[in-house]
């Protein structure tokens, strides 16, 4: 079966994602980075819906709704990047979900073009 790279980028991220949560609790930061748990971890939960859709309109919404998860999640990283709340650096992630958008964005509009 070939590899969904979408699907196993957005499952890669929602794990580092747990582990981000896991080390922003350690410091005692528990608002921002409880919804960088939520919103970072419905992106893959969403890509796997899309891939599911039972139409291209459907798989479309899903994607779309997956693209709004990801650019939530690179609001709250980039919230927590400039607040200095914590002295966990977020480059990392924010480079990831930045290429997830890209990708995400990419599929939307490839997908919107074939059904046109």
């Amino acid at each position: 079966m070939k590899e969904n790279i979408i699907a196993t980028k957005t499952f890669d991220f929602a794990l580092s994602i747990i582990n981000l949560f896991i080390e922003l609790k350690k410091e005692n930061e528990f608002i921002i980075s409880k919804q960088i748990m939520r919103s970072g971890t419905s992106i893959g939960a969403n890509v796997e819906e899309a891939i599911a859709a039972q139409s291209k309109k459907d798989f479309i919404n899903k994607l779309s709704i997956a693209s709004k998860k990801a650019r939530e999640t690179k609001y709250w990283l980039k919230l927590l990047n400039k607040s200095e709340l914590t002295k966990i650096s977020v480059d990392v992630y924010l480079i990831e979900i930045e290429h997830i958008i890209n990708i995400i964005t990419k599929i939307i509009k490839t997908s919107q073009e074939v059904i046109k």
